[in-house]
């Protein structure tokens, strides 16, 4: 069979940092790099170019989704590599993508992806192998416009293993300064979205989804397993949570709401109360081998249980 052209697709805006690396991992494994930028001021063209990137310029947004399907307009190759600028690939997953090239069954392949955060791999709060559909055949797999959507798909795919050498490595954040820009960034789009939905904010918002978001990456998705790296980003992702629903409520014009006590206790309580279930759970499996505390850790589950209602 004769070898099936690849096109490799990145859409940029500012990320002169981390474009070398991304482009000196597929310049062996592509036949033709795509860049579509967002009026970059530093140099970020200046390296696409030294690459015989083919270059060509988007009205900047505030997240990627809108330019992706014009990004992978301009994709000559029969398979496309999507990439962010700031994730390379490895060698040993561009000789499985090579072979997959040769199937004629498969139209999209869902790879793992490691993320780096805060200098550390983690593993846990839903951040591995955080699979994410990131090699296809041309016009099998398109973008909607909303952020952090997932594509839509044509015939069938298939999933790589759960391997360190078979992802996409993902400097993620860098540090907190990072992450809050990019939060501050994508809470607002979030809100929007939000607000355009007509969706009535709720004081119990403010303090059950920022919650909710905790326990469940912390403690559900085992964030506690990446040690202090894990508390800080569930931590982070928590207020990240928050900011949208404060977002919101600003661009609701500040609508002055009543804080009644019956719905802040209620609240209050509620989270109260998911807080004791995860962490007893959470405590009872990681840590305690004593009969009697764990006894009485099944007591205090159980009464929070039987008075939560109350």
């Amino acid at each position: 069979m004769s070898k099936a052209k690849i096109s490799a697709v990145i859409n940029t805006k500012n990320e002169a940092k981390y474009l070398k690396k991304c482009l000196k991992s597929i310049r062996n494994f592509v036949d033709e790099i795509i860049i579509v930028d967002m009026h970059s001021r530093d140099d970020t063209v200046a390296i696409a170019k030294s690459f015989s990137a083919k270059v060509y310029r988007h009205k900047p947004l505030s997240w990627v989704e809108p330019a992706r399907n014009y990004a992978l307009s301009k994709a000559k190759g029969d398979w496309i590599l999507l990439l962010d600028p700031d994730e390379y690939i490895t060698k040993t997953l561009a000789r499985e993508l090579t072979k997959i090239t040769q199937r004629n069954d498969i139209n999209f392949v869902r790879i793992p992806r490691k993320n780096i955060i805060f200098g550390k791999w983690l593993r846990h709060s839903n951040m591995w192998p955080d699979y994410l559909i990131r090699f296809f055949k041309k016009d099998k797999v398109i973008w909607n416009k909303e952020i952090h959507s997932q594509p839509q798909t044509k015939g069938d795919g298939i999933t790589l293993l759960d391997s360190e050498k078979l992802s996409i490595r993902h400097n993620n954040y860098t540090d907190i300064d990072d992450f809050v820009k990019r939060a501050l960034r994508y809470s607002d789009t979030q809100a929007n979205e939000l607000n355009k939905q007509a969706y009535i904010l709720k004081i119990s918002d403010l303090i059950l989804k920022p919650v909710q978001e905790f326990n469940s990456r912390f403690f559900s998705l085992s964030g506690f397993k990446d040690g202090l790296h894990g508390l800080a980003f569930c931590l982070l992702q928590s207020f990240a949570v928050l900011l949208v629903y404060l977002k919101l409520w600003q661009k609701q014009n500040f609508e002055d709401k009543t804080l009644s006590k019956e719905s802040f206790v209620s609240a209050s309580l509620e989270s109260t109360y998911e807080y004791n279930h995860w962490f007893s759970k959470y405590f009872k499996q990681q840590y305690t081998k004593n009969i009697f505390k764990r006894i009485f850790i099944r007591l205090t589950y159980l009464l929070n249980r039987i008075t939560k209602n109350f």
